[in-house]
């Protein structure tokens, strides 16, 4: 999967799986997903972070990481290369 496969999949994941109203390419790769982002709470970063593990086989060990990992969709997408590549070697 490459970047761009990994970035649409987790948008999509993200529309579909939370029920936003919006359109998956409406999201901005570097927009902050919470917050003043997309405006999610807490709640959804839940459910978020479950549908993200289940799809791309990635763990979220704690709050910190999860944290940094979903400031944004630019910022998910290096987490799992990261994960991926870690999990290969």
């Amino acid at each position: 999967m490459t970047r761009v496969d990994i970035a649409k999949r987790a948008k999509e994941i993200l529309v579909e799986g939370l029920r936003l109203e919006i359109e998956p390419e409406s999201i901005v790769d570097s927009d902050g997903i919470f917050g003043e982002g997309l405006g999610l709470d807490s709640i959804d970063a839940l459910e978020f972070v479950v549908l993200i593990e289940e799809e791309f086989e990635v763990a979220i060990p704690d709050e910190d990481v999860a944290r940094a990992a979903f400031a944004s969709i630019d910022a998910l997408t290096d987490f799992i290369e990261g994960e991926r590549a870690a999990a290969a070697s």
